[in-house]
Formats: structure tokens, sequence, C-alpha cells
């Protein structure tokens, strides 16, 4: 008999900091979609026809069409021969001859730069200066596989070799993008969280930020302070005084700033704009325009939405020489991104130039695509805002809408009778009735005692109508289902139920008590005219208390309805 071979890895051995991050946005309610799509495939029966996957901002799966632009730059960049064809426009043959030129080899199938194609960095600092008006270096550019692993190798740069209180801290906003919390735990940093206004358009406050940093200041090295612009889940847009808070709050507290700022195209609320984080920061003077930023974008949102072709760029300035070179040093282990993605951000950042073939139908397409989202947005505002027991700030900006949901005690006791949180219950029935999948709040985290879900507001408009109308119907039926008798309210109806009777039997006592007294006169009384006034005068009593005894029941029935 062969001696009974071990594993290596097992749960006891795992590294702990991979078994804690968590990334809800294809959490426990999104595998179970997936099994729900794999039942209906298989022929089992479900109360719907098919999973609406409303949990992530995917704009080409929810039926978005490519810009035709950036996809011809894209075929001809990978099958240069169709450069010869009449079929492509000149000015997306030119595009795509320059980024070939600037590939080894004239493919893109060759490795780049670690930070990147120089061609593309240029293109990049070239739109953010022109964006913000102020100058942008080629090589602060370093180009990513998506804005997430640019987040993450800035996020490495500012670990610390230490545990403990040590640590390195990361101030993250809650609700927050998931990665952050992931990473912090997949890197054994330290969260600290501060709470986003939820009263107030989840706005940023500097004295929730002076509060969280001064909590985590005994058990962490506070490194660096995230800000997501527009926000996602919550949908808000920072304005410019925001901004300028945080600034100065990030040098008060010596904090390198992380600005994710890849929604910055989808801004949608009336009098909302974005202002980008190194516009305002060199707009400042010293010595704010001296201090240590990086700023995300990527191709994944925006008009554009290809997600799958994983692009995207940092521009990290201000940055030590020297720490400027481990840097790149760092970039180079993991070789390069994408460079079909560095061709799509090459496209999104140099796009056709008016009077150009391609420009007329870049530019409908673009508006087209902004406006479907813009009505969108506010359909979803309008609506959510309309249902019992829902609120929903506005959807300013990005995909999303992140509304509050308020959750009778018995579903809540319900939920934690199935070992879930409120909002994962609620968002786990709402899959399993509707077929409808988002993401639950807590995914996201929020402030404590609040439930939240957030929803794309991607599906196309007819869809998302179809969709919202479900969901209705869905909340509106768990409400009635969970309106049902808890403890304290069994409590309260006991205490209504008391006064009830005791306002029912005190007019009932004096009614007798009348009565008796008057019987007592007749009997007394002799003459047959003071009888009958004793008589009128008995009747009148009698109806009065009637009518007291009738009104009273009234208030209560009204009472006991409300």
């Amino acid at each position: 008999m062969g001696s009974k071979t071990e594993n290596v890895l097992t749960m006891d051995t795992l590294n702990p900091n991979v078994i804690e991050p968590q990334y809800a946005v294809r959490g426990p309610v999104v595998t179970r979609a997936t099994e729900l799509e794999n039942e209906i495939k298989a022929g089992l029966k479900k109360p719907f026809a098919q999973v609406v996957k409303a949990n992530i901002g995917d704009c080409h799966a929810t039926g978005q069409k490519p810009i035709t632009y950036i996809r011809q730059v894209l075929a001809l960049c990978t099958y240069p021969e169709l450069l010869k064809s009449n079929e492509f426009p000149e000015d997306a043959k030119s595009h795509a001859k320059r980024i070939l030129d600037g590939c080894l080899g004239q493919s893109i199938g060759s490795y780049p730069e670690s930070c990147g194609l120089m061609v593309v960095r240029e293109d990049v600092a070239n739109y953010i200066a022109e964006r913000d008006g102020y100058p942008a270096d080629a090589k602060d550019i370093v180009l990513c596989t998506g804005a997430s692993d640019g987040i993450k190798a800035v996020m490495t740069l500012l670990l610390t070799a230490k545990g403990g209180t040590d640590s390195a801290g990361f101030m993250i906003p809650i609700p927050q993008y998931p990665l952050y919390s992931a990473a912090i735990s997949e890197f054994g940093a330290y969260p600290i969280p501060y709470y986003l206004n939820e009263k107030n358009k989840w706005a940023l406050d500097v004295s929730e930020l002076e509060r969280a940093i001064a909590e985590a200041k005994p058990n962490c090295k506070p490194r660096a302070i995230v800000v997501i612009n527009p926000g996602n889940p919550t949908g808000s847009v920072l304005t410019k005084e925001n901004i300028k808070d945080v600034i100065k709050f990030a040098h008060r507290h010596k904090l390198f700033i992380m600005a994710d700022e890849v929604y910055q195209h989808n801004i949608w609320a009336e009098g909302a704009e974005f202002v980008s984080f190194k516009k305002v920061l060199q707009e400042m003077g010293a010595p704010y325009n001296k201090m240590e930023l990086a700023s995300f974008m990527s191709a994944s949102k925006g008009f554009m939405g290809e997600c799958g072709y994983r692009g995207g760029y940092a521009e990290v300035i201000n940055l030590h020489p020297e720490v400027r070179a481990h840097f790149v040093k760092f970039a180079s282990v993991n070789l390069c991104a994408p460079v079909s993605g560095q061709a799509v951000i090459d496209c999104i950042v140099n796009p056709p130039k008016p009077g150009g073939p391609s420009y007329d139908t870049y530019i409908k397409e673009k508006n087209d695509v902004l406006a479907k989202l813009k009505e969108k947005a506010e359909f979803v505002t309008e609506l959510f805002n309309s249902i019992e027991g829902i609120a929903c700030n506005e959807v300013m900006g990005a995909m999303y809408a992140f509304p509050r949901i308020y959750l009778p005690e018995k579903a809540i006791e319900a939920a934690k009778a199935a070992g879930q949180t409120p909002d994962s219950f609620y968002c786990f029935a709402l899959l399993e009735e509707t077929g409808i999948c988002t993401v639950p709040g807590s995914g996201f985290r929020q402030e404590p005692g609040t439930f939240h879900f957030r929803i794309t507001i991607l599906p196309q408009m007819d869809e998302l109508k179809a969709v919202l109308d479900k969901f209705k119907d869905f909340h509106l039926g768990f409400l009635a289902k969970y309106k049902g008798w808890t403890e304290e309210s069994v409590s309260i109806a006991i205490i209504i139920m008391i006064i009830i009777l005791l306002l029912l039997i005190l007019p009932l006592l004096l009614l007798v008590i009348i009565i008796i007294i008057i019987i007592i006169i007749i009997l007394v009384v002799v003459a047959a005219a003071a009888a009958a006034v004793v008589v009128v005068v008995v009747v009148v009593v009698v109806v009065v208390v009637v009518v007291v005894v009738v009104v009273e029941v009234i208030l209560l029935l009204l009472l006991f309805l409300s």
C-alpha cells in the first residue's frame, strides 16, 4: 500500500491574507445567479425566464454597442493586412499605424516597455494636459491592466515591512469599491474607514476624516487616503471645494492621495461636473502642488465600456526620483499590461479629430451612449424614491444606484436565523423570486444599522423598466410578508388593546350609573308631568352616551388602521 499523500496547502497552511479578502461584486449572490442560469439551461422551472445580472458595470454585456472607431483601430492593429483595405477610414488607419510603429516589430504581440508603449503614454499626457490646463509628463504615466492593477501597484509602494501598529493604514470611503478592502486584506495592511454622509448626497466631511484618522493612529501608520470620484457605489460627485478640503487634510497628515477617477466621463446631475484632483492640486499652488498623487483611469467605464480589454492608466506625480526608479522596477516584474488594452486607452485619449472621416460617427455614438445613461440615471432615482421603504440619493454620476432599504424587524430576525446579513437576505430573496442579481450593501460596507444594495443602470431602457417593475412588485411583497408581529409590536399591541378596553368600558359604566340614577328619580317622583320630563332627560342622556361611544369606536378604528 502506498503512503497517503498529504496536501501542502490546506486551510490551516493557506496564506490567511488570501482567505480574508472578499469581493462582493462577484460574491455569493452572483455565484447563486450563475447556478440559476445553469439550472434554467438544464430545463428546471423558475419563476422567471432569465437571470438579469445587474450586479456589475459591464456595459457591453447589457447591450451597449462598441464604439466603431475603437474597434476599427483595434482590428487594424490586430491584423495589419487590413491597412490595405478601402473599407476602413483613413484616420483609423493612420492611428493604428502610429500605434504599430511604437511596437517592436510593428506588432502588438511584442512586449512593450514595462510602463507601457511610449506613444500611448505621450497621448495620455497630452489628454490630461488638455483636460486640466496644466502640463503632464509621459514619464509619470504607467499603463495598467485596468485601473485595478495600477491601484494595487501604488498601494504596494506604501506598505510597511512591519505589522501590528506599524502596519500601513489606508483611509477608504464607506461605502467603498470592494477592491480596496480586499487589497488591504491581501497586503496585511490596516483599513481606516471614513463614512460618507448619506443625508447630504454622500458628501465627504472633513470632521469625519479627522475622527477616522484620530481613532486609527494608535493602531497603524496612516499612509494614504483613497477618494473615489465619481463615487462607486454611491453615484456621488465631489465639488471642487470638497476636493480642496481633502487635499488640505492629506497635507496636514502627510498622506499620499489616491484618486480613483475611472467614471470621469459619467456625470449626470445638472450642475455637477468632474474636476480632477490633479487640476485642483495645481490650482492651489505651493505647498499643495508638490504633494504625491496617483490618479487612475480605465477603459472599462465611461462611454466606451471596453471591460474585457483591461486597459487603464495611472498618473503618479511628485514621486521622489529614487522611489520612481523602484516603481518602474516593480512594474517591470509584471512585464507589461496587454497591448490591446493600451491601444483602447489610446483611442480614448486621442479620439478622431474634427473634420476627419470618423469624427461625426464617433461623436454621435459617444453622445448617444451618454444621453441614454443620463436618462436611465434620472429614471432609476425617481422610481426608487416612489417606492415605500426605499430612499435613494440622486445618481449624480457613475453607473449605479445605491438605494437604502428600510427592512421590517421580522425580516432582520429572519436574516439572523439564516446566518445572513439583512441586505444579503433581501438580495438572495430578490434573486430567487425575480432573477434580478444585485450586490448587498454590506459588500461595500455601510453605516451600522443601515441596509442598501447596488444595482447598475446599464440595461437598455425597455429592459430596465421591466426589471424595476418586477423589483417593485417583489419589494412590496417582501414588506407585506415580513410586516407581521414581532415581540416589540406585540407589546405595543397589548398596550393599545388595554387603552381601547378602558375607553369602551368607561362610557358603558357611566351609562349604567346614569340609568340607575334616573330609575331612582322616576320611583321617587309621583307627578306624571314630572315623570314625563324625567323620561325625556333619560332619552337625551342615553343618546348622548351612545354618540360618545360611537365616536370613540370610530376614532379607535382609525387609530388601529393607521
